[in-house]
């Protein structure tokens, strides 16, 4: 949420970097981590969103489904790096769901909005495996929630 807060203004339009977003590869070390991730996104949705409940159900929503589709990838993928490459693709695509609900509220277009919103997705997702990936070596995540 704190991370959130200093990138407000590119957080919540149609061309969003989050670098917080990061953290969602948390679950592939214990899925356990999805309940911190949906209420950091719930929180920070409502304390920082100009979008009002629109993001408190769609991005709330988009951010549950993505991390739900990774948890249960990771009964198929054993690897680390596969699960974060596999989340990476999951949450970039799903952002179609961000992109719905800024065409809905704002009335921006749909297919630019989905392209621009998972360009940043996929950005801070991506650059984010390596990060997280050395900092559970250091920290080890999989062990924090035993």
């Amino acid at each position: 949420m704190a991370v959130s807060f200093f990138i407000q203004p590119f957080g919540f339009t149609n061309i969003q970097f989050r670098v917080s977003e990061m953290f969602n590869h948390l679950v592939v070390f214990n899925k356990k981590y999805i309940f911190g991730i949906v209420m950091g996104v719930f929180l920070t949705n409502l304390l920082f969103s100009p979008l009002g409940v629109y993001d408190l159900v769609f991005g709330v929503g988009q951010s549950l489904i993505a991390l739900l589709i990774t948890i249960f990838s990771s009964k198929f993928l054993k690897n680390i790096w596969l699960r974060m490459i596999f989340n990476t693709v999951v949450f970039t695509f799903t952002m179609f769901i961000i992109a719905l609900e800024l065409k809905l509220v704002l009335g921006y277009p749909f297919f630019i909005t989905w392209f621009t919103v998972a360009a940043g997705e996929f950005v801070v997702m991506f650059a984010g495996m390596p990060i997280v990936y050395y900092l559970n070596k250091r920290i080890g995540f999989d062990k924090l929630l035993s």
